[in-house]
């Protein structure tokens, strides 16, 4: 009978066994564990950083890797560095969009970067030591830049706008047109083959580029403007 009952109880699940268990779950854990690895080392590439932020807070990182430089480079060419101001930019990770505007002629000390990742932002001002970098929340953008008086020349975002509802992606970009010159950009890339800014009854300007293929995954850039008149 104790034999009967050992195993009886060897059999009973354990607290917390009772909660499925999927392969994704088994993928994200080995993924941590891996990155947590790469994150020790005293130097490891920006994928590694980027994919340890998605794993810590996948709705807030939405991509795996950085921009590639096709899109980076495809993203800035929509600045126009004439335009006096500075430049804004939304969730620039690890900097790999901040690099192609510095290569657009866009000065460093006009470059107002907002992040919402702490460790990002301890290396983008390492990076990027004239740019001012702001911790903070891009979707509550007034609050971001509340000390920012000039208008911006450009807005340029690479938010995951799609794990946001509707509503809320165009409270940014109204919040947006209001931090900068009329008919200044608000510069968006996605992965999707839509508009991340809903274009039914709209009352801005819209267009967008070619996909750009050499990035991974392919990609295209939003460009969204107010009317001038």
């Amino acid at each position: 009978m104790s034999r009967h009952l050992s195993r009886q109880y060897q059999d009973m699940p354990l607290p917390g066994q009772n909660r499925p268990f999927t392969p994704l779950h088994e993928m994200r854990r080995s993924g941590q564990r891996l990155v947590r690895k790469l994150a020790d080392e005293a130097q490891f590439a920006d994928e590694a950083r980027f994919l340890k932020s998605w794993f810590d807070r996948p709705l807030m990182t939405g991509a795996v890797y950085p921009s590639g430089k096709a899109l980076a480079r495809t993203m800035a060419r929509y600045v126009n560095p004439e335009v006096p101001g500075p430049v804004v930019e939304l969730g620039p990770g690890t900097g790999p969009v901040t690099e192609a505007l510095l290569q657009r002629g866009v000065a460093e000390d006009r470059l107002v970067l907002v992040e919402f990742n702490p460790d990002f932002c301890r290396l983008l001002r390492k990076r990027f030591p004239k740019a001012r970098v702001i911790e903070g929340d891009a979707y509550a953008l007034d609050r971001a830049l509340i000390d920012i008086t000039e208008p911006a020349a450009a807005i340029v975002s690479s938010l995951p706008l799609f794990t946001r509802p509707e509503a809320q992606r165009m409270a940014l970009l109204e919040q947006a047109f209001a931090h900068m010159h009329r008919g200044c950009p608000f510069i968006q890339f996605t992965y999707a083959t839509v508009s991340p800014m809903p274009l039914k009854s709209r009352t801005f300007e819209a267009h967008v580029s070619p996909r750009v293929w050499l990035n991974l995954p392919p990609a295209r850039v939003w460009v969204y403007n107010q009317p001038l008149d």
